[in-house]
């Protein structure tokens, strides 16, 4: 009998659906859950940051079908539009519920202090009233934030965090009302807007932080040129937006235009600054037959491009769809504040139920009880917890800021922490990114040659001219007066000076960044560039190593260069590396069980950036690699990059002491609320006093940075 032939099962279709409602770890768990229970999907991956899921299904099953189960355990969903579109941010919608909590807050604690004087009667009540009216309509609206959620999650058969703060804060506020309408001695607004306050603080502080690291990915689309001009068989040439534009057409390319798709030149020589895709800083030169792709910049001259590959199948849009791959990946890191969260709801509802059941099982009557009851829902409030991580980051990002580092996502502090293993990028990472012309070749310059390169060069747009310009005006050179200056394309620049033909043109035979100064009557005079080490370099990876921390290359850039660079650095290194190679090698590493660190500068490094545990650019990097990085370093100094590491291992140590102060807080405040020895004021006190105390501990890091 033979065996039957397996039939290849059919790819498995996938959707991308964005989740507004998702804000910790708990939630991220809920949804994968809920469908990976639907039949017919594979696999879901949460994006926290992003607040999406990307789901792998059955190719027959429907999107709104995702939808509606997702409907079903609280998480409204849409799906994700084609242009990769940004979520909405997280942080503005607690602005306005933060500012009226301050507000409220300050107003009722003045009504308090002359009731915590002593003030009896009338005065107590009518201040009281005042409190009332201040107090009830700021709780809720400060307040609908962990109302909605805690109400969302309920109604389902659920719990999360605000539940316990949503049932604390509603029974503090009926009370509180109840004895200001009985004429009683104590009201809690006060407490009760404090505890509102420092919540929301927290979560906004969070929430801006997971914000600012969310805008990779839109950003890289942008690199393509908004549409063509596209040459009709009939001879005519139209405008055609970007998204219009088909394979088979063929698109007129001028001077200084990006590609906005892929394909084949048919006519035309130019050279193309294609560094964004492959990190070579050297221009290259390409004729009929050269595929080109979508963002790279015609530098010299005009050429026909017929379309091979558009929109979403561009090789833009793949580095967009790798890097957003590994956005899922790295998403599914669990931060500190979200492990402590999942035991949060369970721990506060056994203790203030245990608290109730006791005291009225003791006789306590049911206003005694549930007063006890609410004290220790207040004193446990997470405020402490929720402020921990927030304000530690905030504070040192200030102190990195201050030393010239940006931090795009606080909680890559976390995940910087854990780094054991470094990869760089070389051309604009390493190095500055910018040909230098070789010292020892100018030396040789009398000032009439000098003076001939420095105004040739000037009329040209190509970067090694640029950098003779800057270099040969840095020493004061007076260009010469030059007549009939042409440049043509691919070639150089010619012109007459003092009736003698002169030009800056490409080396026929040297390899490498060079140029040539041709002066009729003269011998040629080749002047040759070199991207040179950031300052530092050496001294910096020292430091790593010392950190722990080993280090390696990875580039797109010829094998020559890298090799040489690795050379003068004493690192391995891995050249011609394509972004998927950059991916795969990190991959490659985590699967080891290392922890990596990317520090690149290119678009050709934003897959592997966002696919790292944490992530590096210099302020020199092109718009996608600084918004793919966790971190950007301001100036030329390469010791920025273990001065964040320090920085992020002290912030750490601190993030962890605020737990320890937070717990520890609780260990000796929630038995005395149980014992029935602390009031509901007393309690919002004590717990804005934890709170105080975490904010005064993480302020230490204002020096986290030096």
């Amino acid at each position: 009998m033979t065996a039957l032939a397996r039939l290849p099962e059919p790819p498995l279709g996938q959707t991308v659906l964005v989740v507004p409602g998702m804000h910790c770890a708990g939630c991220m768990a809920k949804v994968e859950r809920g469908l990976v229970a639907v039949p017919g999907v594979a696999v879901a991956r949460v994006n926290l940051t992003a607040r999406q899921v990307a789901v792998q299904h059955d190719p027959a099953l429907a999107p709104p079908v995702l939808i509606e189960a997702l409907a079903a355990i609280g998480f409204p969903a849409q799906p994700r539009g084609p242009e990769l579109a940004p979520p909405p941010s997280a942080a503005r919608p607690l602005l306005a519920p933060l500012g009226v909590a301050a507000f409220a807050a300050m107003n009722v604690m003045l009504l308090s202090v002359s009731i915590w004087s002593g003030a009896t009667g009338a005065t107590r009540e009518l201040f009281h009233w005042l409190s009332a009216l201040i107090g009830v309509p700021a709780i809720l609206y400060a307040g609908r934030v962990f109302y909605v959620s805690a109400w969302g999650a309920l109604r389902r058969g659920r719990t999360n965090m605000d539940v316990p703060i949503a049932i604390g804060v509603t029974l503090a506020t009926v009370l509180s009302l109840y004895e200001t309408a009985t004429g009683g001695a104590d009201a809690w607004f006060d407490g009760t807007l404090m505890l509102l306050l420092f919540l929301l603080a927290g979560r906004a502080l969070d929430a801006a932080m997971r914000d600012r690291a969310r805008a990779g990915v839109d950003a890289l689309l942008r690199q393509a040129a908004p549409g063509a001009l596209v040459l009709g068989k009939d001879g005519s040439i139209a405008w055609v937006a970007a998204v219009d534009l088909v394979p088979g057409m063929t698109m007129r390319v001028a001077a200084g235009e990006r590609l906005a798709a892929d394909g084949e030149i048919l006519s035309g020589h130019s050279r193309f600054d294609q560094s964004l895709l492959t990190g070579e800083s050297a221009p290259v030169a390409a004729g009929p037959g050269a595929v080109v792709h979508a963002g790279t910049l015609n530098l010299e001259a005009p050429v026909d491009v017929r379309i091979a590959a558009a929109g979403q199948g561009t090789t833009l849009a793949e580095i967009a769809r790798l890097m957003d791959a590994a956005g899922q990946a790295r998403s599914r890191y669990v931060r500190i504040a979200d492990r402590a969260s999942r035991l949060y709801a369970p721990a506060v509802h056994t203790l203030a139920a245990l608290s109730f059941a006791g005291w009225m099982l003791h006789g306590a009557g049911l206003h005694q009880s549930l007063v006890i009851a609410i004290a220790v829902l207040i004193i446990t409030c997470p405020c402490a917890l929720g402020l921990a991580v927030p304000v530690a980051q905030v504070v040192a990002c200030g102190a990195l800021l201050r030393q010239g580092v940006m931090v795009k996502d606080g909680s890559a502090l976390e995940r910087l922490d854990t780094v054991n293993h470094a990869l760089f990028d070389k051309t604009g990472t390493l190095t500055l990114g910018r040909p230098v012309p070789d010292p020892a070749a100018l030396a040789g310059f009398d000032a009439a040659a000098a003076g001939i390169a420095l105004a040739l060069a000037s009329h040209s747009r190509h970067p090694l001219s640029r950098a003779l310009v800057e270099a040969l005006a840095a020493r004061g050179v007076t260009p010469a007066a030059l007549e009939q200056v042409a440049e043509e394309p691919g070639r150089g620049v010619t012109a007459r000076c003092d009736g003698l033909a002169v030009a800056l043109r490409r080396p026929e035979t040297a390899g490498g960044m060079a140029t040539v100064l041709a002066i009729a009557g003269q011998p040629a005079r080749l002047i040759g560039f070199a991207d040179r080490l950031r300052p530092d370099v050496p001294a910096a990876l020292d430091q790593l190593g010392r950190l722990g921390i080993a280090a390696g290359i990875v580039s797109g850039d010829n094998a020559a260069a890298v090799l040489d660079v690795a050379g003068q650095v004493g690192l391995t290194a891995a050249a011609a590396a394509s972004p998927a190679d950059k991916q795969a090698a990190i991959q490659r590493l985590q699967a080891e069980g290392r922890r990596v660190l990317m520090v690149g500068d290119g678009l050709n490094d934003g897959p592997a950036l966002a696919a790292a545990d944490a992530s590096m650019a210099p302020g020199t990097a092109s718009d996608v690699g600084r918004q793919a990085a966790d971190f950007v370093f301001l100036g030329d100094s390469f010791a920025a990059v273990p001065r964040t590491v320090r920085a992020a291992r002290r912030t750490m140590a601190v993030v962890r002491q605020n737990f320890a102060l937070a717990i520890g807080y609780n260990v000796l405040a929630v038995p005395l609320a149980m014992a029935g020895l602390v009031t509901p004021l007393i309690a919002a006190a004590a717990m804005s006093l934890s709170s105080l105390l975490v904010i005064a501990n993480s302020l230490r890091l204002a020096r986290a940075a030096r």
